[in-house]
């Protein structure tokens, strides 16, 4: 139940910081204004929030495992968002980048 706790909490951070990001970017590349630009700060304030609730208790392995699935969130949400179409390389590396959150977060650890 820990690990799906986990991996649920890393989705809803990875919804909170892409978009915070993505919301940023909208307001002032796309000139969007300062809505856009209040809601990315909210969004990015409450994805610090919301990764403190890991029930790991060690801030640099959630944070170095966060930046897996900021990987493969951010060309997930691009797709979606932006119509951006990943190749193979793309894809490959957000896989990469999965299988080493696995292994941060989720290997056998000693004593």
């Amino acid at each position: 139940m820990t690990v799906i706790k986990s991996i649920l909490l890393f989705g809803v951070a990875a919804v909170l910081e892409i978009g915070g990001a993505w919301l940023i970017w909208q307001g002032i590349r796309e000139h969007r204004g300062w809505l856009w630009i209040g809601g990315g700060a909210v969004a990015l304030g409450l994805y610090g929030i919301v990764a403190t609730l890991q029930p790991d208790a060690n801030f640099g392995r959630i944070l170095a495992a966060y930046g897996g699935v900021f990987i493969a969130g951010s060309l997930i949400w691009a797709v979606f968002l932006d119509g951006f179409r990943p190749d193979r390389w793309d894809i490959t590396g957000a896989i990469i980048a999965l299988a080493g959150v696995g292994l941060i977060m989720y290997g056998p650890r000693g004593s």
